[in-house]
Protein backbone atom coordinates (compact mmCIF):
# COMPACT_ATOMS: atom_id res chain seq x y z
CA UNK A 1 0.00 0.00 0.00
CA UNK A 2 1.32 3.56 -0.90
CA UNK A 3 0.23 6.71 0.52
CA UNK A 4 0.11 9.78 -2.11
CA UNK A 5 0.19 13.46 -0.79
CA UNK A 6 -3.53 13.32 -1.32
CA UNK A 7 -4.04 10.90 1.02
CA UNK A 8 -1.59 12.59 3.74
CA UNK A 9 -3.16 15.73 2.90
CA UNK A 10 -6.86 13.82 3.67
CA UNK A 11 -5.63 12.15 6.80
CA UNK A 12 -4.39 15.51 7.83
CA UNK A 13 -7.57 17.07 7.36
CA UNK A 14 -9.51 14.14 9.31
CA UNK A 15 -7.05 14.09 12.28
CA UNK A 16 -7.20 17.87 12.20
CA UNK A 17 -3.74 18.34 12.02
CA UNK A 18 -2.39 21.61 10.11
CA UNK A 19 -0.19 20.64 7.11
CA UNK A 20 1.56 23.08 5.12
CA UNK A 21 1.64 22.17 1.25
CA UNK A 22 5.30 22.07 1.11
CA UNK A 23 5.31 19.33 4.32
CA UNK A 24 3.16 16.89 2.50
CA UNK A 25 5.26 14.94 0.37
CA UNK A 26 7.65 14.06 3.64
CA UNK A 27 4.26 13.08 5.64
CA UNK A 28 3.35 11.12 2.73
CA UNK A 29 6.78 9.34 2.80
CA UNK A 30 6.49 8.90 6.85
CA UNK A 31 3.13 7.21 6.59
CA UNK A 32 4.70 4.82 4.17
CA UNK A 33 7.67 3.89 5.77
CA UNK A 34 5.37 3.33 8.76
CA UNK A 35 3.04 1.44 6.37
CA UNK A 36 6.47 -0.24 5.82
CA UNK A 37 7.15 -1.73 9.12
CA UNK A 38 3.50 -2.84 9.91
CA UNK A 39 3.46 -5.09 6.27
CA UNK A 40 6.74 -6.55 8.23
CA UNK A 41 5.36 -7.15 10.99
CA UNK A 42 2.67 -9.41 9.50
CA UNK A 43 5.54 -11.33 7.83
CA UNK A 44 6.51 -12.68 11.21
CA UNK A 45 5.62 -15.86 11.88
CA UNK A 46 3.63 -16.18 15.62
CA UNK A 47 1.89 -19.18 15.56
CA UNK A 48 2.07 -21.00 18.94
CA UNK A 49 3.77 -17.84 20.41
CA UNK A 50 1.30 -17.45 23.92
CA UNK A 51 0.20 -13.56 24.50
CA UNK A 52 2.14 -11.76 27.25
CA UNK A 53 1.72 -9.42 29.70
CA UNK A 54 5.23 -8.41 30.35
CA UNK A 55 8.53 -9.11 28.72
CA UNK A 56 9.71 -11.03 32.03
CA UNK A 57 7.98 -13.84 32.87
CA UNK A 58 5.51 -13.29 35.29
CA UNK A 59 2.00 -14.48 36.49
CA UNK A 60 -0.67 -11.38 37.63
CA UNK A 61 -1.24 -11.52 41.08
CA UNK A 62 -4.45 -12.03 42.44
CA UNK A 63 -6.04 -10.36 45.38
CA UNK A 64 -8.93 -11.92 47.32
CA UNK A 65 -12.34 -11.08 46.26
CA UNK A 66 -13.43 -9.55 49.60
CA UNK A 67 -15.85 -6.77 50.88
CA UNK A 68 -13.45 -4.33 52.59
CA UNK A 69 -15.77 -1.26 52.97
CA UNK A 70 -19.63 -1.69 53.32
CA UNK A 71 -22.49 -2.75 56.01
CA UNK A 72 -23.15 0.58 56.53
CA UNK A 73 -25.44 2.07 53.90
CA UNK A 74 -26.64 4.67 55.36
CA UNK A 75 -23.87 6.96 56.15
CA UNK A 76 -22.35 5.69 52.03
CA UNK A 77 -25.73 7.67 51.13
CA UNK A 78 -25.85 10.39 53.70
CA UNK A 79 -24.47 12.71 51.14
CA UNK A 80 -25.91 11.34 48.36
CA UNK A 81 -28.60 14.22 46.73
CA UNK A 82 -31.43 11.73 46.48
CA UNK A 83 -31.33 8.60 47.92
CA UNK A 84 -34.72 5.73 47.64
CA UNK A 85 -35.08 2.82 49.23
CA UNK A 86 -31.03 2.00 50.10
CA UNK A 87 -30.07 3.17 46.08
CA UNK A 88 -28.18 6.22 44.79
CA UNK A 89 -31.40 8.19 43.18
CA UNK A 90 -30.63 9.56 39.19
CA UNK A 91 -32.84 11.47 36.90
CA UNK A 92 -34.05 9.23 34.44
CA UNK A 93 -31.60 9.90 30.73
CA UNK A 94 -34.02 7.50 28.24
CA UNK A 95 -37.36 8.43 27.78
Amino acid sequence: MSIDTETARRVAKLARIKVEEDALPALAGEFNAILGFIEQLAEVNVEGVEPMTSVTPMRLRRRADVVTDGGYPEKILANAPDAREGFFAVPKVVE
